[in-house]
């Protein structure tokens, strides 16, 4: 299965959720590759942390080009049960590539305004990339979400006006602990001391697309 972590729009906390999910599949069993899609770098650098004996280690490849990213995944696709692509920040060659490969594309959204306005963006190129396959779902998971106020709820409704992006009600709270176990190259199940409540939002998540497609219907709505 293959799985893009993706935005047009940067500062959403893309590579932390794409490590999160990437880890919990490899501890359920599975044989995981991560593709770092984003030029910077930042997933690849925190899986070397990782991989220098932190944790076990995860297979990676730091691939921003297009072309490369697409010869890769599929040069490699069948070596491993899972792709965990993290690529976006804004409308690069590696994110159009990643769209015509991924069987899920998972949309981080803040609950900001400017968030809610770049989904425009994004689903312009899943339209694009629905025109010339078939397959691809998007799903809107609303990641740095405010403890309370109504800006959560309103972000969640924006997604509506999309039609070909749907929103999972699996909201990732606004954790230092993610970002900080990030940084150590770790999920944040990892992370000691533990945060239940960040570890729990994730490992929903996570196990929404364990199941995939089985059990989405249930958890998300047409946008």
């Amino acid at each position: 299965m293959i799985i893009t972590v993706g935005n047009t729009k940067g500062g959403v906390g893309k590579s932390a959720l794409a490590l999160n999910l990437a880890v919990a599949r490899a501890t359920a069993g599975r044989s995981v590759l991560v593709v770092d899609g984003d030029a910077q770098g930042t997933l690849q650098d925190a899986i070397a942390i990782r991989n220098s004996g932190v944790a076990p280690p995860l297979a990676c490849a730091h691939v921003p080009n297009g072309m490369a990213l697409r010869g890769q995944v599929k040069v490699l696709g069948s070596k491993f049960d899972d792709i965990l692509i993290d690529v976006g920040g804004r409308d690069t060659s590696a994110l159009r590539a990643a769209l015509t490969l991924t069987d899920v594309l998972i949309v981080p959204l803040a609950p900001r305004s400017f968030d809610v306005w770049a989904l425009s963006d994004i689903h312009e190129l899943i339209l694009e990339a629905l025109s010339v396959r078939d397959g691809l779902r998007a799903f809107a998971v609303l990641n740095k979400a405010d403890p309370r106020g109504s800006d959560n709820a309103e972000a969640a409704a924006a997604v509506a006006e999309f039609r070909h992006i749907e929103y999972l009600n699996t909201p990732i709270g606004n954790r230092k602990s993610v970002a900080s176990a990030a940084g150590k190259g770790l999920a944040v199940a990892e992370l000691r001391p533990a945060d239940p409540k960040a570890t729990a939002e994730l490992q929903t998540l996570a196990g929404i697309f364990a199941g995939y497609p089985a059990n989405i219907p249930a958890l998300s709505r047409r946008a």
